[in-house]
This record gives C-alpha cells, structure tokens and sequence, in this order.
C-alpha cells in the first residue's frame, strides 16, 4: 500500500532515455491540472483511430468506436493546480505526485479511475482489455493508472501504448491477426467462411449484366465461373505483391454503372444475332486501357501525391453514392414477384439484424451467413410453391416467347410465371462438370476512347474506394498502418488485376471489394494465410462448371431482392467512414449533405433529360438511367465529348467524389476535423520489425522496389 509521505517514496529510477520525438499530448486531467510533462506515456490515439506520430498532437477528448459510432467522452472535474511537484516514472507511464497534495493521493487515483472507466474496450465502463474490471496482466502496481485508450467494442481494434518510434502500438481483439496461423483445417475452414460471407458481391454482378447484354443462362454460366476464378488468382496476387492486407480482390459494384452504361449505348441497340459476346468485347477494351492508366498511377507513384485529397469526408458520400445509385433497378425488379422477393429480404434483415448476437459454437452464423442462409430459404419456398403448382396456369408455358402467345390469358401471367417458378432456367442441367476459364474467350477486345475514358475516371474512384479499406482494415489487423509506398503499392497491383479481369472477361474491374471491412470485424478473421487458402478453393470450384451453373439458376426476383440489401449495406459502409472525422462537424455536415443530394440530383438531370413521359423506350425502365448517351443535355459537334461528358455527369459517385474532394479541400478545417488519413512514415516502418513483416513483399521481392521510394516499404 503507498504511502502519503513523500520522504518515504523511493526513489525513482532507472530514468529511461529521452524520446527523440516531441512530447505527446497530455489528457485532459492533466491539462486541467495545470501539468506540462516532458515525457508522457498516455496512449496518442488520435481522434480518428488512426496511428499518430509523435510530433503530430491530437486531442484525446473523443475517441471513436468502429462499429457503434463516436463515443464523446465528458472530462473530470477540473483539479485545482498544484503546486510543484518532481515526477515519477514507472515503466512507460509517467505521474506527478504534487507535494500540497500528497494526503489526497488516494481520492485522485480514484477521480482519474473514474474518468477512464468510460474508455474501456467494450464500452461498458470499465478501464481494462478484458472488460471484466479486474486489472490488466502485467501491472503489478495496484497505483498505477492504466494508458488512456480508445473507446471500442469486442469486435474492433484497441489501440494502446506508444513504441519507441512515436508510433502507437496496437492490440485488437481478433481471433487471429495478419500473419497468423491457426493449422490447415481452422485456417481452410475461416477462409471459406470469409469468402461464404460476402457470397453476393461475388456472384450478382454477372447475374446483372449478362441479361443486360443479351446473354443467356449459359453465358451467365460461364462468367459466373470466369469471375471465381479470377477472383481467386487476383487475390493470391493481392496478398502477396500487393498492399499484403487479407482483401479479397473481386468485382465491384463501382464499375456496374459504368458498364450498364456502356452496354446501353446507342450503337448497341437493335442489334441483331449474338450481342452477348460483341458488347462484351467493347467492355473488355474499356477495362484494360482504364486499368493499365490505374496500374500507372500506383507505380509511377501519382497516386501517394492524390492521398493528400483523399480523406474520410471524400470517402464516405463517394461510395454511398454507389450504393444509393441503383434504387431504380432493386425494388421495380422484387415487384415482379412479391411474395418470393420480400421474403428474401425479410429474412436478409432478421439475420443481419435481429439474430445478429445469437452464437453457435462460438460463431454468430446469422450475421455472418444472412445472405447465403435467406438464399437457402427463400429458394426453398420458392422450389415448394413452385411443385405445389401455386405458378402454373393450364396452357401456358413460359418457355414460349412472349411475343408468339396468342392467349391473353396466357399473356397476363407468363411474367408472374418467369420470375417466380424456379425451374424455369435450365443452366444447371447444360453446364458441364468440367470449364477452364481462358483469357481472350469472347474473342478479341475491341477499345474505343470514348468508353476507356470513361472507365479511367472510374479506376480513379475505385482506387479512393480501396484507400478507404486499405486504412479500415489495417486498423484492425496489422501492426500499424501501410506507408504510402505500400498503398501505392496496392494500388498499381489492382490495376494489373483489372488488366487480367478484362483479359478474362468479367465485365468488370477487379479492385478490392468494400464489404471486406465488415466481414472481417464481424469474423474476428484477420489472417492473411486464411484468404489465400479461401482463394484456391475459389479457383478449383471455377473449374467445376456446375458451380457456375447453379449460381446462374438463381431466380430472377432473388437476385434482385440481395441486391437491394447488398446496396444498402454499400452505402451504409461509405457512411461509416465519418468515425474517423468530427461526424458533428457543421462543416462535414454540409460537405456530406451537398454530396450526396447533388450525387443523386445532376444525374437525374442528365438522366430524364430530353425523355417525355409518352416516349417509348428501348428498354426496361429500371436501365433508363443508363441510355444518357443517346439524350443527355451535352450536344456539342463531336459525338464521342458528348458520349463522355453525358455519361460521366450521369453517374452518382462521380459527382459526389467531385463534390465531396473540392469542399473538403478548399473549406478551412483543422485535421482533427476533418479527419486526415495519416499513414506509417518509411523510415520509421523499416525500423519496426513488425511493419515490415507484414508488408515487405515475400522471396525477397522487396529489393527490386527498394531504389523506388513510393512502392516500396
């Protein structure tokens, strides 16, 4: 037990070194007390839950939580200043024990144990790692305070302590981190599991533009099987020469507009024989030419000079415009047929939400799987109502094309019957057991400047989109963050990835797909050996063209009614970036708002422009966003400008981006407001062994970038 006597206290000792850095900012106690320490061992979290340098000052006042939002912490109550006092170092934390006031020793502790209990990791007031109120292993001093942390809940990081180097140490509270291990079987298990989870990014891209473009079942089929495939091979190529993070490269909703509008060009209507594979073609041109420029703007190292733009306040309205953009093709689509498609959705959102916290053997199955178990069940009603005979009508068959039906009757419910029977697609049955997806399969590409740079804006986004993720996840499994070398880095690898994606044919880019983030928090699955391993089970189920199949058998109306949740998670996502920023801020308010209203305003603009509504068009309306090309309100005499600049200004995330990086850095803000991307300085990540095990490139790669400051480490 301490004493109160000053005389008595032993003396301190041995002092550590001095830090080479500044000193760290004090809390708010000790500001409040009047105490300037040369040496603080209080933990620099900044307010966004990033890594701080030393130099660089941050106010502790609010720390932020991951999943359940900021968490504004309210000081103690100012002390009144002592007087002078000598400090006492123990270990990394450094205290002052004022000698007026050293008979109240006791009732500060206990202030100052107050003030911390509402910084515990699980938000439940207690001031330790575990939660549970006893004290930290390892601190054997019943006086000594624990480190100020940030506010955080069981399923993200905790960031604690501070190294030698300035930087703030890490500990999460994932089951397995970056460069663990966990054994053949658990790690083969987690890395099914991760890919499981994030099932409908994967596969519903493909079950979207293939009809677009005039494809079958069996076209659907064989892209279906060229996206796992290549997903898998990105992937592998991510993990190990990329930023090395355990993201799983894939096709992503970025790129849907864009190719919807391209596949809704003018030239491209009223085609006659098989549009499918000649309007692929035309895509696969626009993706390689965009992803070559993205590939360029990694490698040159352009893009470590646009992160001084790119910051949460951008991120957020950008990617919620991607999801926001496609309310006209979700519900309108589920209407077709609402009792399969609500369903589905009703049951999406019991998962995700209501059984959320329910645990089996350890693992929330329901958060996890909502979308692959509502799939499972909604199929299965479906599959039951449809052999109960509930959509079948007596002479009506819905193999017969609509336009030779002579019955009415017929006529008023072969729609009813497309989209709610289940054995209406024979995919499953005409696809082989065995397909090698092979690049150049469509045929040669076919590139037009018009469309490519279309597509290079796109990468662009896309690459703002990976930054985002790139910071979230390294929060949550790395030692620290990448520097901007690493995310460079990345960037150049994800456009060699969209460069194969093209070759392939996908019909879209290969970038890092956002929901990453949160399957990784919910999983708790950090491991980089666990991707890899999902990946490779990824490319031999390509190989089985039954898989491919099966996923393009998929009802119609399902397929629509994930979507509406998977576009809503995505804008939802977006959002979720603000916890890195003053999400309060008037400032961030406005920035946000304007983005998003004018994201959805300019394009319907553009988009209803020239249209009345006795026009008659040449497609369903839920893609009439996408015909802009052929109306919009830009005529200039040259028709590819007018192709370009009517295209781009109808897609939502382009005029949010352009709105949302124009404000944030032009409107005065401090950095602490606006929430600045701070990444691992290099020279201080060479020193840290940790930094560089997880992000130098493996059999000794490292040394061909090493010369190239801004690719490698």
């Amino acid at each position: 037990m301490s004493t109160s006597d000053p005389k008595a206290r032993p003396k301190p000792g041995p002092w550590p070194p001095a830090p080479d850095s500044a000193a760290l900012p004090p809390s708010t106690w000790a500001k409040r007390t009047g105490f300037r320490p040369k040496f603080s061992g209080e933990t620099n979290a900044s307010d966004s839950g990033q890594i701080t340098l030393a130099p660089k000052t941050r106010e502790p006042d609010s720390q932020p939580d991951l999943e359940a939002g900021r968490a504004r912490i309210t000081p103690p109550p100012a002390l009144p200043p002592p007087p002078a006092a000598k400090p006492v170092v123990n270990g990394e934390s450094e205290k002052v024990v004022p000698a007026a006031a050293a008979s109240n020793k006791d009732q500060s502790v206990k202030r100052r144990k107050e003030s911390d209990k509402g910084l515990g990791v699980n938000g439940n007031g207690n001031g330790n790692g575990n939660g549970n109120g006893s004290a930290p292993v390892g601190q054997p001093d019943p006086n000594q305070h624990p480190p100020r942390r940030a506010a955080r809940n069981e399923d993200v990081v905790v960031v604690d302590g501070v190294d030698g180097d300035g930087f703030v140490a890490r500990h999460s509270h994932m089951k397995y981190n970056l460069r663990d291990t966990p054994g053949l079987v658990p790690i083969g298990l987690y890395g099914f599991q991760h890919y499981l989870s994030i099932l409908g990014s994967l596969i519903l891209i493909p079950r979207v533009i293939v009809p677009a473009m005039g494809g079958d079942h069996e076209d659907t089929s064989r892209v279906v099987s060229t996206v796992l495939f290549v997903t898998g091979v990105t992937t592998l190529l991510h993990t190990s020469f990329g930023s090395r993070l355990p993201l799983i490269q894939g096709p992503s909703f970025v790129y849907l507009a864009p190719a919807l509008a391209i596949i809704n060009s003018p030239e491209f209507q009223g085609l006659n024989g098989n549009n499918f594979k000649h309007i692929m073609k035309q895509l696969q041109g626009a993706i390689i030419i965009a992803s070559a420029f993205q590939a360029l703007l990694g490698y040159s190292g352009l893009m470590s000079l646009l992160l001084r733009f790119i910051n949460p306040v951008v991120v957020a309205p950008t990617i919620a415009a991607v999801g926001l953009s496609f309310y006209s093709y979700g519900f309108p689509l589920v209407g077709s047929c609402l009792e399969i498609g609500v369903l589905q959705i009703v049951l999406v959102i019991s998962f995700s939400l209501y059984l959320r916290k329910i645990s089996v053997f350890g693992h929330r199955i329901f958060l996890i799987y909502a979308v692959p178990l509502g799939l499972a069940i909604t199929w299965a009603a479906a599959f039951l109502l449809t052999e109960a005979g509930a959509y079948s009508y007596k002479g009506c068959d819905v193999n017969v094309p609509a336009s030779n039906i002579i019955s009415e009757h017929c006529r008023a419910h072969v729609a009813r019957m497309k989209h709610c029977r289940v054995d209406t697609s024979h995919a499953l049955k005409s696809s082989p057991w065995f397909r090698f997806p092979y690049p150049l399969q469509w045929g040669t590409p076919v590139f037009h400047w018009k469309m490519a740079l279309v597509m290079c804006v796109v990468s662009i986004i896309s690459s703002v989109d990976s930054v985002g993720s790139y910071h979230a996840s390294s929060l949550l499994v790395a030692a620290r963050p990448p520097t901007p070398g690493v995310l460079t880095r990345g960037i150049g690898l994800e456009g060699v990835s969209s460069v194969l994606a093209g070759l392939w044919g996908t019909g879209t880019g290969s970038t890092t797909l956002t929901e990453n983030v949160h399957t990784i928090a919910v999983t708790k699955m950090g491991s980089r050996r666990a991707i890899e391993v999902g990946a490779c089970v990824l490319i031999v189920l390509s190989l089985v063209g039954k898989v491919g199949g099966f996923i393009a058998s998929i009802p119609e109306v399902m397929v629509a009614a994930l979507l509406c949740f998977m576009w809503g998670m995505l804008a939802a996502l977006g959002l979720s970036n603000l916890r890195y920023s003053e999400a309060g801020s008037s400032r961030n308010i406005i920035i946000v708002g304007l983005s998003l209203f004018f994201s959805l305003s300019i394009p319907a603009y553009f988009q209803q422009y020239g249209i009345s509504p006795s026009t008659n068009l040449s497609v369903p309306s839920y893609f009439q966003p996408y015909i802009v090309a052929s109306h919009g309100p830009i005529r200039s005499k040259y028709g590819g400008v007018n192709y370009f600049m009517n295209t781009l200004l109808s897609l939502n995330m382009v005029i949010a981006f352009l709105f949302a990086v124009i404000l944030d850095n032009t409107v005065p803000g401090g950095q602490l407001e606006r929430g600045v991307y701070e990444w691992s300085e290099p020279e201080a990540a060479r020193r840290d062994p940790d930094v560089a095990k997880d992000y130098e490139l493996p059999f000794r790669v490292g040394k061909v970038f090493r010369w190239v400051k801004w690719v490698g480490l």
